[in-house]
């Protein structure tokens, strides 16, 4: 039987790119986002959720396996807000720590009682967990905060034969971010500080949350994987020269 994977945020971005990296490695793929499930091939099934909502993501996950279970569990769903710290409003530094970090609590902790032993966890974070970046003070935290929460579930799963791994994207061509890359001179300031010189696409991430769901990981928990070209060992281009309002 094909392993069962949940993607929470898969209805677009690099959520929607991994349904199609593990489709194409033998999983069936169930979707749980609060935009419209659709991934325009009909690969995956799903249900429409908020991850802010602990009640309504516990119910959800009980009836998405109800039928058969789970054996992984994958969390894309993020937002982010570029601002200064001294003009973000109290509204979107909740939101994108509820998005990014509250709501990877939410589903771990309804999803982890459903996965066997063998099972595995995936959390979408960024390299602005470790790397300040001004402007992305919220989505910053929300990252970091990501990364300790993933150490923490590795360790107590890990006795269950649960593991529990980060995956760490630099900048990738999403539609969250079309936006910052189309304005000029944008994709070069980025180019300029990615050793392996390019943007990702969002196939090049998936790629790596499909090999730490598979049974190759199996002896690979608590870590950290920077999937940015290199862009971590050279920093970020200023939030201030890009003059966006979104992140993710």
């Amino acid at each position: 039987m094909s392993p069962r994977v949940l993607v929470v945020g898969g209805a677009s971005g690099i959520g929607l790119a991994c349904v199609h990296a593990l489709v194409a490695a033998g999983s069936t793929v169930v979707v749980a986002d609060r935009a419209p499930v659709d991934d325009g091939d009909g690969l995956a099934t799903g249900v429409r959720v908020d991850v802010r909502d602990a009640d309504r993501v516990r119910a959800a996950i009980d009836e998405l396996t109800a039928g058969g279970g789970i054996d992984a569990v994958v969390y894309a769903a993020g937002t982010g807000r570029i601002a200064a710290l001294l003009d973000m409003e109290p509204s979107d530094w909740q939101l994108v720590l509820d998005v990014n970090l509250t709501g990877a609590f939410n589903v771990v902790r309804a999803a982890a009682p459903h996965l066997p032993r063998g099972g595995a966890i995936v959390l979408i974070s960024s390299i602005d967990a470790t790397s300040p970046v001004a402007g992305l003070a919220a989505y910053c935290a929300a990252k970091a905060g990501l990364d300790a929460f993933s150490r923490s579930v590795a360790l107590e799963l890990g006795p269950r034969g649960i593991r529990c791994n980060v995956v760490s994207p630099g900048v990738v061509r999403t539609p969250l971010v079309a936006a910052e890359l189309a304005r000029p001179g944008a994709v070069q300031r980025f180019v300029d500080r990615t050793p392996l010189g390019g943007v990702a696409d969002a196939e090049q991430i998936a790629s790596v949350v499909a090999f730490l769901v598979s049974p190759g990981a199996a002896w690979i928990t608590g870590a950290r994987v920077p999937v940015d070209g290199g862009m971590s060992l050279v920093g970020h281009p200023p939030e201030s020269e890009l003059n966006g309002s979104e992140r993710g």
